[in-house]
């Protein structure tokens, strides 16, 4: 597995209370070529070590006196404004693994350390967590693209979301001109229901964003060939809120729209769906659109993620 600069060069913490752990993963990191790595033996610390520094990853051991890892995972909720947790749990339990990925960790590392995967995970996390970044500040300098209202820009803003929704989804091919369609199709069922412009404009450039969450989902259940289990199927779940989070709090009414669809476009008219089990008009208008175009637009394309 090759690593990039900007990968080799991301800002790990180690949190452990076992300095023999934390040394033996240091080495680990190092041997493999990772240069900004600091550690603590104090959970507390945590949250305001983060505060300052901003980590890509954080290595969180769960089970620490005085202090346990779930307990560290609140206190940098507060502290990251859209929710997602830059978290590589460390478990000796498997019990635990599902309880931390509801807590908001999106990744495990499991005892003892085996070095192939302890470098894949922190791999996959750092190229995850730098993509996370890059959404943002492309939200960021896209905002200003929208309050101009060109129609250059507003092409460049509809290519830079097929983009990062890609990203977001490990570039699935697939993947890219499934957004581009869901896009388009929103946008005509919009105007047969004699919606108004403004709202077919913003449904235009708000529905490929449904699936943004998927960003926060762990590889081996985002990409697991066969069928989920239940815990997994949990877990997978989750991407409707993240997605919710990452595009949510925005000035962009594109962006708020985006959000609103990606937390509500597995919801279903009889209450069947998730993550809040709403039902009827109590769904937003763009998600019910959402939930006809995508199960339709899925029916003539065939992809394992369109109608999860």
């Amino acid at each position: 597995m090759k690593n990039s600069p900007d990968i080799l060069n991301g800002k790990i913490l180690i949190v452990d209370d076992q300095e023999v752990n934390i040394l033996l993963l240091e080495r680990m990191l190092r041997g493999a070529g990772y240069v900004s790595i600091t550690s603590t033996m104090n959970p507390g610390e945590v949250c305001a070590l983060h505060l300052k520094n901003r980590y890509d990853l954080i290595l969180l051991d769960l089970q620490m006196p005085g202090m346990d890892g779930f307990q560290v995972m609140e206190g940098l909720k507060e502290i990251e404004p859209d929710g997602y947790l830059p978290v590589l749990v460390i478990t000796a339990q498997p019990g635990h693994k599902l309880r931390a990925f509801q807590a908001g960790a999106k990744d495990f590392i499991s005892k003892p350390f085996e070095l192939a995967e302890v470098l894949a995970r922190v791999h996959n996390m750092l190229e995850v967590r730098l993509l996370h970044k890059e959404l943002h500040n492309y939200n960021d300098m896209l905002e200003q693209q929208v309050r101009e209202r060109t129609a250059d820009l507003q092409e460049s803003y509809l290519e830079t979301i097929f983009t990062m929704t890609r990203a977001a989804e490990h570039k699935d091919e697939d993947i890219g001109t499934h957004v581009q369609r869901i896009s388009y199709y929103s946008r005509e069922l919009a105007r047969m229901l004699s919606l108004d412009e403004e709202f077919v404009d913003k449904i235009f450039f708000a529905s490929p964003m449904h699936d943004i969450g998927k960003i926060g989902i762990p590889d081996h259940i985002l990409l697991k060939p066969g069928g989920l289990t239940v815990d997994e199927w949990e877990v997978m779940k989750g991407h409707a809120l993240m997605g919710s989070k990452i595009l949510g709090n925005s000035k962009s009414p594109f962006l708020r729209m985006g959000a609103e669809i990606a937390l509500n476009h597995h919801e279903r008219w009889d209450g069947g769906g998730y993550p809040n089990g709403r039902r009827v008009e109590a769904i937003p208008l763009a998600a019910r659109i959402m939930n006809i175009c995508d199960p339709f637009e899925a029916s003539g394309h065939t992809n394992q993620h369109s109608t999860i």
